[in-house]
């Protein structure tokens, strides 16, 4: 399939937006949830690393242009309904979490 085939395959909400989960391609570990829209996800085709859609900023963001954490793409998938992006990727230099953690889900409900 190519890139342009694989953006129309994607049911965007009536936002126009689709959730990524980004996952670390070695460890499966799922480092965060994030939101892309056709455009970002056009992007992360092109580029191999992670683009999103800030809601609250409006506006398109690269992972790791402030922080320096990157995210290399090794795999990018969408579940069988196409409305959820599964975002393989390597991470680079400190965490995928804006806290500074490896993962944004760090927390979890103890029994």
């Amino acid at each position: 399939m190519n890139d342009q085939d694989f953006v129309n395959q994607i049911s965007f909400n009536e936002a126009g937006l689709v959730p990524a989960i980004v996952q670390d391609v070695t460890s499966n570990e799922v480092l965060m949830m994030a939101w892309m829209n056709r455009e970002s996800l056009t992007k992360t085709i092109q580029d191999k690393r992670t683009w999103f859609y800030s809601r609250s900023r409006n506006e398109l963001w690269a992972k790791g242009d402030t922080s320096g954490a990157t995210q290399e793409v090794k795999e990018l998938f969408y579940d069988c309904d196409g409305d959820t992006l599964l975002v393989q990727v390597v991470q680079n230099g400190s965490g995928a979490c804006h806290t500074g953690n490896y993962s944004c889900f760090y927390r979890k409900l103890s029994n």
